[in-house]
């Protein structure tokens, strides 16, 4: 694993894009297709808009799997993960393979089917962030290392569902769901390639928690640091508690 840090979430969203559309038309012109899974979430949406506007990308031959939802959501409601994609990835590159994990259906049969597609061949790159609580997809500690299940059901803890009403989604916490879908943290590490952009102040306890102390289901996304090919983009407010001597260990830093 590595760790970049860049000025602002602006400049974190821009290199990552820029990553990212190499890893694609590198998958597409080797492969003929690219397998992604995307996250859905205020950290991601610099790097989506820059990403979507990136060259020379082939987005009908990418295929695009979905990180997490909530049980329970339709898709219409404005915090659906599902309508995130849809709204800032889909519709505006033209992708026409996409995995949704539809919060309404039954929750047995949409694991089912998502578990089947994924296992069919390898994911080139999964875009995703860190959460609040250090989660990865929506693994909140103590997050399950073990499984070797694609995709389960999770319960979310107080924080995660808070921050997703200080990020906007909802307007209190009692409207958040307390169940969702969500790749399992095993099935994350089997990308070729993983890219975690955490841009923000509020993101600053969770980086130094995750990659200062120690690889712990406590703090899941530590766990990125088991990954060689892994890539963790910081702005200098995510990054502002980790040590010049913490950082030597993953700096690779523009």
């Amino acid at each position: 694993m590595r760790i970049t840090i860049f000025e602002d979430r602006a400049a974190v969203g821009a290199a990552a894009a820029e990553h990212a559309a190499a890893v694609l038309r590198k998958a597409i012109q080797e492969q003929g297709s690219a397998r992604i899974i995307a996250a859905s979430a205020a950290s991601q949406l610099e790097f989506l808009d820059a990403l979507v506007q990136s060259p020379g990308i082939d987005w009908p031959k990418v295929e695009l799997f979905h990180l997490d939802e909530y049980i329970g959501l339709p898709m219409p409601h404005p915090a659906s993960f599902c309508r995130f994609l849809q709204d800032r990835l889909i519709s505006r590159t033209g992708i026409e393979r996409y995995h949704f994990l539809n919060g309404l259906d039954d929750t047995a049969n949409v694991i089912r089917r998502a578990s089947e597609a994924i296992r069919s061949q390898p994911i080139d790159v999964a875009f995703i962030g860190i959460g609040e609580n250090g989660h990865v997809a929506f693994n909140d500690p103590p997050a399950d290392f073990d499984t070797e299940q694609p995709y389960i059901t999770v319960t979310l803890d107080e924080p995660c569902r808070r921050q997703q009403v200080v990020e906007g989604w909802f307007s209190k916490l009692d409207e958040v769901p307390k169940r969702a879908i969500s790749m399992s943290v095993r099935q994350i590490l089997k990308s070729n390639e993983i890219l975690a952009m955490v841009p923000g102040d509020r993101k600053a306890s969770a980086v130094k928690a995750c990659f200062a102390g120690e690889i712990s289901p406590m703090t899941p996304a530590s766990i990125l640091r088991t990954h060689s090919h892994a890539t963790v983009y910081l702005d200098h407010e995510s990054a502002a508690l980790l040590t010049p001597a913490e950082l030597s260990t993953f700096q690779d830093a523009s």
